[in-house]
């Protein structure tokens, strides 16, 4: 269950290929990747996996969390995109949620989402 250092090291234990076919699977449910001919004269942007482990509030390991990421430092603006966008939350807002929740005597969860939409 420790973090693997390579691919092939991932692919042997059967929880990080667990993982890693969840992965997969939120793609096709989410119907956010399709597979199509390469295009001629195109610049492949490659890929790779991030396995983390995911910890209690003990420090024990509770599950494998494997994501496949874009190498985006091989994208070239214009060609390759467009242009970029990644929700976030500022800091402020978090501040207002919980003093607001304070306010009201709200209770506060935690949560890890996989694909949230």
């Amino acid at each position: 269950m420790i973090e693997p250092s390579t691919i092939e090291d991932a692919l042997v234990d059967e929880h990080w290929a667990l993982a890693m076919n969840d992965e997969l699977n939120e793609f096709k449910r989410n119907e956010v990747w399709e597979l199509v001919p390469r295009p001629s004269k195109t610049n492949i942007i490659g890929t790779k996996w991030v396995l983390k482990n995911k910890l209690d509030e003990h420090g024990l390991i509770t599950s494998n969390k494997a994501r496949l990421v874009v190498k985006g430092y091989n994208q070239q603006q214009d060609i390759d995109f467009g242009e970029t966008y990644a929700p976030i939350v500022r800091l402020e807002v978090v501040r207002l949620l919980v003093a607001f929740a304070c306010i009201i005597d709200l209770k506060l969860y935690q949560m890890d989402g996989k694909v949230l939409f």
